[in-house]
């Protein structure tokens, strides 16, 4: 049974735009440790960038409280399984709240048309 579902739809050009002004310090502050190693491998795609941001927004909303109360970005890991399927990974405040939330697992799907990019998470 879900526990929470959450979704985000983003215009990469608006994080290309971000990251024009920001440079790394936009990635350092979405991406953790593990994620910064796969965007190098990824020669800095701006599209990692924005699946990740994309992604990471859907996940809060799937816990019930978008980017606040002490969840942010570096507390949610996303990295692929061997057939390239996201596998989402919570630390602090947010696996707090998922836990608390009855949830075991985050389920993740990412799409990119064009400019577009969508994100859909279930916390079940």
């Amino acid at each position: 049974m879900p526990k929470g579902i959450g979704t985000d739809l983003l215009n990469q050009r608006r994080i290309a735009h971000i990251m024009e002004k920001q440079g790394e310090r936009f990635a350092h502050r979405i991406l953790t440790p593990q994620e910064l190693l796969l965007w190098a491998e990824k020669a800095y795609s701006v599209n990692f960038v924005a699946k990740r941001f994309a992604a990471k927004e859907a996940i809060s909303k799937a816990l019930g409280t978008g980017m606040a109360q002490g969840i942010g970005f570096q507390q949610m890991n996303i990295d692929t399984d061997d057939l390239g399927k996201p596998v989402v990974e919570l630390s602090g405040a947010a696996l707090i709240r998922a836990n608390a939330l009855g949830g075991q697992q985050v389920l993740l799907s990412l799409s990119d048309e064009g400019e577009m990019i969508l994100a859909f998470a279930v916390l079940s």
